[in-house]
């Protein structure tokens, strides 16, 4: 399989992962379980970490950033699916969900930003440096977190599973 191939369906799993893992937080401030959608978004984040692992420069024999954020987000996604499939979210383990599935869906569209802002020929003629560094780039990332921050709070509030 080409590079351009592993790129592509990796790229493909990121994007399901994300707009099912949104949803699935909306879902969540209203304290709606969505079983299905919720196996979609925790299975699709995790094989969007381990398939970043086989990506150039990924491949590579240092320990670069983007492997920081895999292994920390699949340490997230493990506890969150045993948060909800082995304790079913009882007692603190409803808390522990939405941290850790929520920081892990953060950790996707941070990575998603830089990735625009490094593919796409509008936000890059923005932020030209790699990885990019200026300020419009700065403001994406500044609203992406303040964004996440707010919608934890406001899930760790408001969720109630059944």
């Amino acid at each position: 399989m080409s590079v351009a191939t592993v790129i592509l369906i990796h790229t493909i799993i990121s994007l399901i992962a994300i707009v099912a893992g949104i949803v699935v937080m909306f879902g969540m401030l209203g304290s709606k379980r969505q079983d299905g959608l919720t196996t979609i978004f925790l299975v699709f984040t995790i094989l969007t970490s381990a398939t970043g692992f086989v990506i150039p420069p990924f491949l590579s024999e240092k320990l670069l950033p983007s492997h920081m954020i895999g292994i920390l987000s699949l340490i997230l996604l493990a506890i969150a699916c045993i948060a909800l499939y082995v304790m079913k979210l009882a007692g603190p383990w409803r808390w522990i969900y939405v941290l850790t599935a929520l920081v892990s869906l953060y950790l996707n569209v941070f990575v998603l930003v830089i990735q625009s802002f490094l593919k796409v020929p509008f936000l890059h003629a923005l932020a030209p440096s790699v990885p990019p560094a200026e300020p419009p780039f700065a403001v994406a990332q500044g609203v992406v977190l303040v964004f996440f921050v707010i919608m934890i709070i406001g899930v760790w509030r408001r969720f109630r599973p059944a």
